[in-house]
């Protein structure tokens, strides 16, 4: 026979006790089953509520009341289409009202509400559930449970009478009826015969009681959800149902907040090694999870990550502790004794403090009765003042072949670091079955989804993405994140999670993601954006694998980067500023990605996509030595020099590098050599050299008054320039010669310059505005190392960005 148990869900809607009414009367054509249910969903609340309107004297119970009767009374109606039935039924549950009515209006009427009264009246709502269970399941048969569920007092706790039950138990169940329906929760004192009930999570607990002492096939446990999840499926959208677990890790997942079911709800079944299958009412054909002894096949380390909200950490702390015998005993005990649940501990080895972790409701008790018991100690200076830290919350990771896994602690507390997330407290068994921590509540969301997605226990990796600009660069990396987002999920289990996009006016932030199909349509919509917006979306949104995308030219957005690498927000930047500024911010930016365990990247700020700054990385790496760096970094001005012929002046190439949108608006930007000169301090910088830009010597090519003035009088004085290049240029020509602005470092001296390169130089051959970078170093000193290609262009740059958040994801 089965045990199935329906929890408040449930039976509390038309739809879902008609999908029990299905699935009791399919399991009942073959076998005979016992069906517990809890109260209509809500109702125990309500009853308990409305208790304590009456106690105050408010006469507003009756209206509670009479909502109470009401709801039942729709239900019946609803699902009972037999009208003799349905009358039967009704006066059987008007009945139930009937004594429940007298009951609130005593509490009403002398303002007491005793804990026997109490107990009768949330009674009420398990043996009305019931009764409407019986009448709509075919060959339902009402079994009252208070004739053999008993209670006895030990202490100052209601615990199960466990022998007299499970002989009680045996005997109402010896002639088994195909269906009994049985109200979960309530109870019967063995002594007194008063009503009493469970506690809370009661209904599981009297399912398992059945379930044990009838030897049961199998305890089913219908709720709400598929099962226990990987972790909360509303805080991580990847987390999914897990097929088995032992008892011993749902007891833990269970006591830790996930609130599957109650977990004294295992121990009954576990001795008897009754297996319990955990389904869901509203999706009957899931197969749900599967909790049993020993789990076959089984290599996760870890099976989920469960926590619990508000939590308090209290220390215990003195130099009084120290060896001293009972200390522990004393904390424990005051605590116990005063009803206040500790549900961690860690302790430093040397003795001298202890830190127990309470829900934050009873974190000023706990104070109030440690103080009291130590108050002589405290008094003496022995011991100081309990102190207590709130606003925390406590993970715990839980899988029993944690044992079996060397390096499961050391990755996690990696990982947390590494996203920048403190760990205040920690304890681990010796069964090494849960790791429990305790973290600042305001990183719970961010720890869960990076915790979840290191384990593997996601179905893909989550990368999280802020892009700011839509420019050219910016709009092109979208659309090729969009083109790509379905390849990388299916071939290399990642997803790219664009949650922020931002332009020069306007922002658009979303946890879940933005739709990037119509992505300029919500900026349109969105509210005006600016620098400090960015950086409050971007920090506030506290997202786990974040990457900050710098598709722009601002400085401002550049001067972010520093507070985002502070916050564990990798950088990835197109914008070649930062890279380029003093040498000590540049310094400081490197130093403080390696510190925090993230990424500043920004390889397309030399070369758009050319792998030139990875490359000389990969060489330093590996022992190499730059001595040498010569290059044409400028795609405009390579452009114009090849452009350059007896027919076009060098004005006119000019003009046409503005009008196909190799120069800026402003060419004087790209004729100055600014730009060459940035690239050239990177390219420095990464070979291993300290400089900064006014270190670099310039020999330019056009004279310093003409980058004084307007752009207008700039177009006027620029055809005086014509003959000079001309006259050179017809010299070069009979010399088999071209121009090219070569940036160089040798031995960390820069220098850029118009220089001459006869045909059998590499740059000779150079094409429209293709990028080339010659190194030369201890290894490739005869022959340096070449790479060349295209230099400029928003497709090839944002396919380097690409590139980049790719590396920092497959790391």
């Amino acid at each position: 026979m089965k045990v199935l148990k329906f929890g408040g869900t449930s039976v509390g809607s038309v739809k879902s006790i008609l999908s029990l009414k299905k699935i009791v009367e399919a399991e009942a054509r073959t076998q005979p089953v016992v069906v517990v249910v809890s109260a209509l969903g809500g109702i125990t609340d309500k009853l308990i509520a409305t208790s304590q309107m009456a106690l105050k004297g408010d006469e507003r119970y009756r209206e509670e009341f009479d909502q109470m009767v009401a709801r039942h009374h729709q239900m019946i109606d609803t699902i009972i289409t037999d009208p003799q039935k349905r009358v039967d039924l009704v006066n059987k549950v008007d009945a139930l009202f009937e004594q429940l009515k007298s009951i609130y209006f005593g509490v009403y009427l002398i303002h007491d509400l005793s804990e026997k009264t109490q107990d009768a009246i949330v009674s009420y709502g398990e043996r009305l559930s019931s009764n409407i269970v019986a009448a709509l399941v075919k060959g339902g048969k009402r079994m009252n449970a208070r004739d053999f569920i008993k209670t006895e007092q030990k202490g100052s706790k209601r615990v199960l009478a466990t022998e007299p039950t499970n002989q009680l138990v045996k005997e109402a169940f010896k002639e088994m009826p195909q269906v009994a329906v049985v109200p979960g929760f309530i109870s019967r004192d063995k002594d007194t015969g008063e009503t009493t009930n469970l506690g809370r999570g009661g209904s599981d607990y009297t399912a398992a009681i059945i379930a044990a002492a009838l030897d049961a096939e199998v305890l089913e446990i219908w709720t709400d959800v598929d099962g226990f999840m990987t972790a909360d499926p509303r805080v991580i959208k990847t987390a999914y149902t897990i097929n088995q677990l032992s008892y011993v890790e749902a007891m833990e997942l269970c006591n830790f907040g996930a609130k599957v079911i109650y977990p004294p709800t295992i121990y009954p079944v576990c001795v008897k090694n009754i297996p319990i299958k955990v389904k869901n009412t509203f999706n009957p054909e899931h197969p749900g999870t599967l909790i049993k002894a020993k789990i076959e096949d089984d290599r996760k380390p870890i099976k989920g990550i469960s926590s619990i909200k508000g939590t308090t950490l209290i220390t215990v702390t003195g130099l009084s502790m120290v060896g001293v015998i009972g200390v522990n005993r004393r904390i424990f005990s005051c605590l116990a004794e005063n009803g206040v649940s500790v549900f961690m501990v860690s302790q430093a080895s040397s003795e001298n403090s202890t830190s127990i972790g309470v829900r934050d409701e009873d974190a000023q008790a706990a104070v109030n009765v440690l103080n009291a018991e130590f108050a002589k100690e405290i008094e003496t200076g022995a011991m100081f003042p309990m102190h207590a830290e709130s606003g925390l919350a406590t993970i715990a990771i839980v899988g029993e072949n944690m044992k079996h896994t060397p390096g499961i602690a050391g990755k996690l507390f990696g990982t947390l670091g590494r996203s920048g997330i403190s760990v205040i407290a920690c304890a681990q068994g010796a069964s090494e079955t849960n790791i429990s921590f305790v973290v600042d509540g305001r990183f719970l969301r961010k720890s869960l989804n990076v915790l979840h997605d290191s384990f593997f226990l996601s179905e893909y990796k989550v990368l999280n993405l802020f892009i700011c600009g839509v420019g050219t660069v910016g709009g092109r990396l979208i659309e090729q994140i969009r083109s790509q987002y379905n390849e990388l999920m299916q071939r290399s289990g990642l997803k790219l999670n664009v949650v922020g996009i931002a332009s020069s006016k306007a922002g658009i932030y979303s946890r879940d993601g933005i739709d990037l199909e119509n992505y300029r349509e919500l900026l349109k919509q969105s509210e005006p954006s600016n620098c400090e917006r960015l950086r409050d979306e971007v920090i506030g949104m506290n997202i786990f694998n974040s990457v900050f995308v710098d598709c722009t030219a601002s400085k401002e957005v550049a001067a972010l980067y520093q507070t985002f690498l502070e916050h564990n927000i990798s950088v990835v930047a197109a914008n070649k500023i930062a890279a380029s500024s003093d040498y000590d911010n540049y310094a400081r930016l490197k130093r403080t990605a390696r510190d925090r365990g993230v990424w500043f990247r920004y390889e397309t700020n030399v070369g758009a996509g050319l792998p030139i700054i990875g490359t000389i990385n990969d060489l330093r790496n590996s022992g190499d030595k730059i001595l040498k760096i010569e290059a044409v970094l400028s795609g405009t001005l390579n452009f114009i020099f090849n452009e350059i012929t007896a027919d076009t002046p060098f004005s006119e190439t000019v003009h046409r590098a503005k009008e196909q949108g190799y120069s800026e608006p402003d060419p004087r930007i790209d004729l100055s050599g600014t730009d060459v000169i940035r690239k050239l301090v990177i390219l420095t910088r990464e070979a291993g050299y300290q400089i900064d830009l006014p270190d670099v010597e310039k020999h330019l090519f056009v004279p310093d008054e003409y980058f004084k003035g307007s752009v207008e009088d700039f177009w006027k004085k620029l055809p005086a320039l014509d003959a000079g290049f001309e006259e050179r240029r017809k010299q070069l020509e009979a010399e088999g010669k071209r121009w090219r602005f070569v940036a160089t470092m040798e031995g960390g001296k820069t220098s850029v310059s118009l220089k001459e390169v006869s045909r059998s130089h590499p740059f000779y051959t150079l094409e429209g505005s293709n990028n080339i970078v010659l190194l030369t170093t201890e290894r490739y000193k005869e022959y340096p190392m070449q790479i060349q290609g295209y230099g400029a262009g928003a497709s090839v740059t944002a396919a380097g960005v690409f590139a980049n958040i790719m590396s920092i994801a497959n790391i």
